[in-house]
């Protein structure tokens, strides 16, 4: 068995243009999340890409951290995925996207399992704050909603044929832990409001921990860096918090 990221990461965004490269208190975003994915050993990461030359930023920052870069479809993402995970092999894939710099990797470990143990050929974890879960595939299923699934959405949102089709795949759905549920909490990054949240977030934690403010340059993290981050309890117990206190908003009504 062969068990793959896919970190889909792209420059072109409506509403907060090359986020996934836009510092967060010094450190771009996506060098955050391969952090937090690459740090589990057993696992390849790839960062997907697109094709246009808008997204040759990203595919040159990602190869500047040694991660490995497939490009393919910017707008058919379920396309992306899939030839992919053709092309590398894997068997299961996990799903995580780059506008996540909180994206809970314990959590995702701990999806994988109970995936395993279900036969499940999609899962997911469920009441975990927004921007933290991971999803998981199959290659079976992926390749059959590649196939199969031929609305604009299905070829977006990659997962939106499986979702509508409970009859055909089998999904497991796994509760995060007590401390971890607060599916009203919106820790992704979509807006210029998001990101602040987000450097507000991580402020507050090395303040918090009598940290220095970050630094660092693409490809240090092979290099033995290894950034502190606050974990999913401690952002749900202190998000509405810190944003208060610094007048921001961050959970839905």
């Amino acid at each position: 068995m062969s068990i793959g990221i896919i970190l889909q990461a792209r420059m072109g965004s409506t509403r907060l243009p090359g986020k996934v490269l836009r510092p967060l208190n010094g450190i771009p975003m996506l060098d955050r999340i391969v952090a937090r994915l690459d740090r589990q050993a057993g696992f390849q990461l790839v960062v997907a890409t697109g094709d246009l030359p808008g997204d040759d930023p990203v595919a040159a920052h990602a190869e500047a951290l040694r991660v490995p870069v497939f490009r393919g479809s910017s707008l058919d993402v379920l396309d992306r995925y899939y030839h992919c995970a053709l092309s590398f092999g894997f068997t299961q894939v996990i799903r995580a996207t780059a506008d996540n710099p909180f994206v809970d990797m314990e959590e995702g470990k701990r999806l994988l399992r109970r995936h395993q143990a279900d036969g499940a050929d999609y899962s997911l974890t469920i009441d975990l704050p927004v921007g933290v879960g991971l999803e998981i595939f199959t290659f079976p299923a992926l390749a059959r909603s590649w196939r199969e699934g031929r609305a604009p959405h299905h070829r977006e949102h990659v997962n939106e044929y499986i979702l509508e089709r409970p009859e055909v795949f089998r999904i497991t759905r796994v509760s995060a832990p007590e401390p971890k549920q607060a599916p009203g909490l919106r820790l992704t990054v979509d807006t210029a409001a998001d990101l602040a949240r987000a450097e507000a977030l991580l402020v507050e934690w090395r303040h918090e921990n009598g940290m220095m403010r970050e630094g660092a340059s693409a490809g240090s993290r092979k290099d033995g860096a290894d950034f502190d981050e606050p974990g999913t309890e401690w952002l749900v117990t202190n998000a509405a918090r810190v944003w208060e206190k610094r007048q921001l908003t961050g959970v839905e009504q």
